[in-house]
C-alpha cells in the first residue's frame, strides 16, 4: 500500500514539494474575523488542547506548531490552524475541477467550498458560515484530512465525521451514505453552553449551526425563501392583506445583515414592502449592497425615514440598512411615533454573550475587537462587562419593542432566541408565566403563528438543489423544469412557491453556488427532484445535489422554533430529529448529518439534514421516492400527532393514496369540555 493511502495525514497537511510545513498565508484584511471565544480554559486544559490538535501533526512538527496553537488559544479562544488554510481561496467551482473516484466525493467538496467562499461565509477564516458561530468544522487540519478521503472516497465506502473529526473511510455499499456526519452531540449534564465552550476550546466538539456544519448552505438564498414567505403571512394573518396581495407601502423593521439574516432585506423587497435592518458591522452592510441584497444605506435615521415616507407614497418595494445598533433604531421610532406595521429580530442571540450581539451604546469594534487595528473588544477584556451591558441592553431593547407593540405593531420572535434572552437577562415580565418559561412567552414565535400551521403542518418546507457543473443555463432548466412540475391553482402555499420560482432569476439570488431554493411538501418534492434526475439522465444538465435546510417540517425538534406550535408537551423531545435521521442513512441519502443547538442555541434543538446526488440513474429514482417522503412525513406524521388539523388532512390523505404501502396512525381527539371538569369532581 502507498504512503499516500497508510497516511493521509501526512499527505493532507504538509507541503507535497518540501514535505515540510506549509507556508503561512497572509491574512486579507477586508474579510470579517470571528471574536476572540473567551478564555474557559485553566493551565492544564490549555495543554490538552494543544495536545489535542497536535494529533493531526507529524511528531517532527510538533516544537513549531505547539507554539502557533498556544498563540491561536491566546489570542481567539479556539484553535484554527490557519497554517494550514488552502492558498487557493475556496469557492465552488464545477464539480470536475475536483479530484475524486465517485461523484459523490467531489459533489460534496464542492459544498463545503462554497460553505467557506468568503462571498458567502461569515467568518472564512475561522471557518464559520453563518450565525455568528456555525463552522463547516473546527479547524483547518481536518479541513484538509476531510478533502483529502474525499478525494479517496469510493462509492462502496462511508466517510465519518464526528463534530468536524474525520474518523475515517469505513467499508460499507452503494446504497449506504458516503457521508456521515454529527454536530456538537453533548451528553445532557455537559449539554449547555459553558459545556459546549469548553469542549469547543479543547478540540472535541463543533457547533454546527443548521447547514454550515451539515455543508448544505447557499448562501442568503437559502433563507430569503422562507424568510418572504414568513413576512407575507404576516401581512395576510395580522394586517388582512387578501392571498393575491402584498406588503407595498407596509414598513417591517428587524436587524441583522449577516449570513442568514441578510435574507431579510432581498425577502421583504420580493414580499413588495418597506423594509429598515439594523446592523452594526459595516463590512456586512456594504457586503449585502454589492451583492444586491440591500438597496439603500444610511447612518443617518431622520435621512432613512423621509425615505420611507418617500417609499410608501409610491407603494414601490425598498430595502434600507440602519449603519448602526436596533435599539437605537427602536429608540427613534418610539419617540418619533413612527407607524410600523411588522417588526422581529434576527441578532444572533443563541450566542448572545459570545459574538452574537452588540449591546447599544458600543460600536462593533469595541464589542468584538478589531484585528486590524490591534484591537481588543469588550467581550476579550471584560467578559463579565460585556454581559452586563448586554443584559441591560436587551432589556432596553425588549421595552422599545413592547411599547410599539401596544401601539398596535406586529411583532413575532424570529426563532433566534431573542426572548430566551430577555428573559435570562433578567426581563422575567417577557415570560407568560414568570415562573415557567414552558408555557411560552408573550411575542408569538414566527413558528406558532405563521411557518407552523402555515407551512410546516402541511409538509412544506425548503427544499433546494445545487447544479454541480456551475453553469447559469443549468440553473435556469432546473427552474424551468421544476416551473413544469408545479400546479398553482392546488394550494396558497403552492401559488406563493410557483410566484417566487418564477421570478427568481429576475430577483438575483444566487451567491456561491449555482442553486436554488423552493419550499414544496412530499409530493412536491419527489416529483421535481425525479424530473431533474431525468435531466441528469438525459445528458441536458450537469449532476445536482438536491437536499434542504434543517429547518422543516421534520427535520428539526425545538421548542423555541421548529417545534413551538406542537401543544401536546413532545416539544421537547428530539426522537422526531433523530428518527429522520437515522430513516434518511437507511434510505441511501449521500450525506446525512445530525447536530446539536442550531439556530437557538446549543442544548436547545437537536437538527439534521441530508444531501442527495442526482447522477442520473434509477438507483437514485428509488431513492428520491422512499427517501424524500419519508423525510417529510416523518414530520407531518409527529405533528399529526400532536393534533394538528393541518397535517392530521395531509395524513388522512397520505393514507388514502397509500393504502397498499403503509399505514400511519391518526389521533383520537377529546373533549375540551368535558375533561375541564374531571378533576374538581366529587364522584
Amino acid at each position: 500500500m502507498s504512503e499516500k493511502r497508510t497516511d493521509p495525514l501526512r499527505t493532507a497537511l504538509l507541503d507535497p514539494l518540501t514535505n515540510g510545513l506549509p507556508i503561512p498565508n497572509a491574512m486579507e484584511r477586508s474579510f470579517d474575523r470571528a471574536p476572540h471565544r473567551g478564555d474557559v480554559l485553566n493551565d492544564g486544559e490549555m495543554l490538552l488542547s494543544i495536545k489535542n490538535a497536535l494529533r493531526y501533526i507529524p511528531n517532527e512538527f510538533h516544537d513549531t506548531m505547539a507554539k502557533e496553537f498556544l498563540d491561536e488559544l491566546k489570542t481567539k479562544g479556539r484553535i484554527y490552524g490557519y497554517r494550514f488554510m488552502p492558498h487557493e481561496r475556496p469557492s465552488a467551482g464545477p464539480f470536475y475541477r475536483y479530484n475524486g473516484r465517485c461523484i459523490e466525493g467531489k459533489a460534496v467538496q464542492l459544498m463545503i467550498d462554497n460553505n467557506l467562499d468568503p462571498d458567502v461565509a461569515l467568518f472564512p477564516y475561522e471557518l464559520v458560515t453563518y450565525g455568528s458561530n456555525g463552522q463547516v468544522c473546527q479547524n483547518w487540519m481536518q479541513y484538509r484530512l476531510i478533502k483529502r478521503y474525499l478525494e479517496e472516497l469510493r462509492d462502496d465506502q462511508t466517510l465519518v465525521v464526528m463534530s468536524g473529526h474525520p474518523l475515517g473511510l469505513f467499508p460499507s455499499r452503494k446504497d449506504s451514505p458516503r457521508v456521515i456526519m454529527t454536530n456538537g452531540l453533548l451528553i445532557g449534564e455537559f449539554d449547555d453552553q459553558d459545556g459546549f465552550n469548553k469542549a469547543a476550546a479543547l478540540g472535541v466538539s463543533n457547533y454546527g449551526q443548521m447547514t454550515a456544519g451539515g455543508w448544505m448552505y447557499i448562501g442568503p438564498q437559502g433563507i430569503v425563501h422562507g424568510t418572504y414567505i414568513t413576512i407575507l403571512n404576516a401581512g395576510r394573518k395580522y394586517l388582512g392583506i387578501p392571498d393575491d396581495g402584498n406588503l407595498k407601502g407596509r414598513l417591517f423593521i428587524t436587524s441583522g445583515l449577516g449570513g442568514m439574516s441578510g435574507a431579510q432585506a432581498k425577502a421583504v423587497e420580493i414580499a413588495g414592502g418597506i423594509g429598515v435592518i439594523a446592523e452594526v458591522n459595516d463590512r456586512q452592510i456594504f457586503k449585502r449592497q454589492a451583492q444586491g441584497w440591500v438597496k439603500l444605506v444610511s447612518d443617518d435615521l431622520s435621512t432613512i425615514f423621509g425615505w420611507v415616507e418617500e417609499y410608501r407614497r409610491s407603494e414601490e418595494p425598498i430595502s434600507i440598512a440602519f449603519r448602526g445598533n436596533v435599539v437605537d433604531l427602536w429608540k427613534y421610532v418610539v419617540e418619533n411615533n413612527v407607524q410600523v406595521e411588522l417588526g422581529s429580530d434576527q441578532t444572533s442571540c443563541h450566542a448572545v454573550y459570545d459574538g452574537g450581539y452588540t449591546p447599544q451604546g458600543s460600536t462593533y469594534a469595541e464589542a468584538m475587537g478589531d484585528p486590524e487595528k490591534g484591537l481588543k473588544g469588550m467581550m476579550e477584556t471584560d467578559r463579565e462587562g460585556f454581559k452586563t451591558l448586554v443584559d441591560r441592553s436587551l432589556k432596553v431593547h425588549y421595552g422599545l419593542i413592547k411599547e410599539m407593540v401596544e401601539r398596535g405593531m406586529h411583532f413575532w420572535d424570529y426563532g433566534n432566541s431573542f426572548m430566551r434572552s430577555v428573559f435570562q437577562a433578567g426581563a422575567k415580565d417577557i415570560a407568560k408565566n414568570p415562573d415557567d418559561t414552558s408555557q411560552g412567552f408573550i411575542f408569538p414565535s414566527y413558528m406558532e403563528d405563521l411557518m407552523g400551521p402555515m407551512v410546516f403542518d402541511l409538509g412544506f418546507g425548503p427544499f433546494r438543489w445545487v447544479c454541480l457543473s456551475g453553469k447559469d443555463e443549468d440553473l435556469a432548466l432546473t427552474d424551468a423544469a421544476a416551473l413544469s412540475c408545479m400546479d398553482p391553482e392546488r394550494s396558497a402555499q403552492d401559488r406563493d412557491n410557483y410566484n417566487w420560482l418564477k421570478d427568481a432569476g429576475k430577483n438575483a439570488l444566487v451567491v456561491g453556488s449555482k442553486a436554488r431554493i423552493l419550499y414544496q411538501d412530499a409530493y412536491g418534492r419527489i416529483r421535481i427532484a425525479l424530473k431533474l434526475n431525468e435531466l441528469v439522465r438525459n445528458g441536458d444538465v450537469g449532476p445536482v445535489m438536491i437536499g434542504r435546510d434543517h429547518h422543516d417540517p421534520g427535520g428539526t425538534d425545538s421548542p423555541y422554533r421548529e417545534t413551538a406550535n406542537i401543544k401536546d408537551g413532545s416539544n421537547v423531545t428530539a426522537d422526531m430529529a433523530v428518527q429522520c435521521f437515522a430513516g434518511n442513512i437507511a434510505r441511501g441519502m449521500t450525506m446525512v448529518v445530525l447536530s446539536n443547538g442550531g439556530g437557538v442555541g446549543i442544548g436547545r434543538s437537536i437538527n439534521g439534514g441530508y444531501g442527495l446526488v442526482l447522477d442520473g440513474s434509477k438507483r437514485v429514482d428509488d431513492i428520491i421516492r422512499s427517501a424524500l417522503e419519508w423525510d417529510v412525513m416523518v414530520g407531518v406524521s409527529r405533528r399529526s400527532w400532536a393534533r394538528n388539523e393541518g397535517s392530521i388532512k395531509v395524513v388522512g390523505n397520505w393514507n388514502k393514496d397509500n393504502a397498499e404501502r403503509g399505514h400511519i396512525i391518526l389521533p383520537y381527539r377529546a373533549d375540551d369540555e368535558k375533561l375541564k371538569g374531571l378533576l374538581t369532581r366529587k364522584d
